[in-house]
């Protein structure tokens, strides 16, 4: 087994959304604004939604860590619920 670190491509485009826009939800304000989840075009995917690295960093089970350059992102059940019939099993 190869000991490769997984890097993120960041030329890597969003391609699809999974499940409901923010607006099907009721997730938003109305101006567009997160949550989403996307699948990018080389597979990976993106999550938007808030920031709270800050709030999460100092009770985090033992064993999780989140290392320079990476967040903990929150979003609302409902979009990772409505995501589910868009994620593959494989």
């Amino acid at each position: 087994m190869s000991a490769h670190r997984w890097e993120a491509d960041s030329s890597a485009q969003l391609s699809r959304r999974w499940g409901k826009s923010s607006h099907e939800l009721g997730n938003t304000s109305g101006d567009g604004s997160c949550p989403d989840i996307w699948e990018l075009s080389n597979g990976d995917v993106a999550v938007i939604g808030q920031d709270l690295t800050d709030s999460y960093r100092d009770r985090l089970p033992e064993g999780v860590s989140i290392d320079p350059g990476e967040r903990l992102i929150i979003i609302p059940r409902s979009t990772m619920l409505a995501a589910k019939v868009d994620i593959p099993d494989a």
